[in-house]
């Protein structure tokens, strides 16, 4: 049933019932409609944001994807988000990055507003850094060489070998392999080394999009197990879109819904695995 979200009952092998694509945009918009206030939002955040959007407007041309786009998330929280396709999830991460026309609102990392900065300014001072949903390795470079490549903005050779070394350090999978071309890596290791790649700057902040997109089971918990010892070990700062929503309200300290290029629901990751709209919509429930 193309275009359905279809909900089945394992025992008798039947349908129960059928949501629609537009079903879920109508019913999305509804909840929209009511959208969470900034006080809220900035309590999930403690209080005290890392990385703060505020009345965020963007798209790409001429095209508006977000609409006045609040986001707030603490010093080693992580949040997710998820929503419809085409909601603006990932418009959010590229916005932050500055891959978007920006037309109007604010982001701050801390107390300095980073609005306008390029991407490698943003890795650079800012210290966010973006792991991409595509295949980003050089599958014709070694493992060690893909981890040099993220040092690219580095002007010290030394530097750069010293920074691939304490991420091979860290993670023994990927330093058994530092000879061996990227290519012939599993689909869980090249993911892996994407995000290892990233800590090569040593960024404060992980924009993360889809981390399990194109991963057999296994892999998915290993790479989510990965970001949540950068979370919790390092205290980095995480912001992630995931298309297996349910896997990533379980990661994540706070929870954004997105429909139509708006913050339609936030809240903590638990409480809206437990919130029966977001559970009928998104969940499979």
């Amino acid at each position: 049933m193309s275009g359905n979200r279809v909900k089945t009952d394992a025992a008798l092998g039947r349908v129960e019932s059928a949501l629609s694509v537009d079903e879920v945009a109508r019913a999305a918009g509804r909840i929209a409609a009511r959208g969470p206030k900034r006080e809220a939002m900035m309590a999930l955040a403690d209080g005290a944001p890392r990385l703060r959007i505020e009345s965020l407007t963007a798209g790409y041309g001429r095209m508006e994807i977000l609409h006045r786009i609040d986001l707030y998330v603490g010093q080693g929280q992580s949040l997710c988000l998820i929503g419809p396709n085409g909601a603006g999830k990932s418009t959010v991460l590229h916005t932050v990055y500055g891959f978007t026309n920006i037309r109007g609102g604010r982001i701050y990392m801390g107390d300095t507003e980073i609005t306008h900065l390029s991407p490698k300014d943003k890795l650079r001072h800012a210290r966010i850094a973006y792991i991409l949903q595509d295949n980003s390795v050089f599958p014709d470079m070694t493992v060690e060489e893909n981890l040099n490549m993220g040092g690219y903005l580095l002007n010290d050779r030394q530097a750069v070998r010293e920074a691939t070394e304490r991420v091979l350090d860290k993670y023994p999978r990927l330093a058994e392999r530092r000879q061996q071309r990227a290519g012939v890596l599993s689909g869980g290791e090249r993911r892996l080394l994407e995000i290892s790649r990233a800590l090569i700057m040593q960024p404060e902040a992980l924009l993360v999009d889809e981390p399990s997109i194109g991963l057999e089971p296994r892999y998915i918990d290993m790479v989510f197990g990965i970001l949540d010892d950068l979370q919790h070990q390092d205290g980095k700062t995480i912001v992630l879109v995931e298309q297996n929503a349910t896997k990533g309200l379980e990661f994540a300290d706070i929870g954004y819904v997105l429909v139509s290029g708006q913050v339609a629901l936030a809240g903590r990751g638990d409480e809206l695995l437990k919130n029966p709209e977001v559970e009928r919509l998104f969940l499979g429930g």
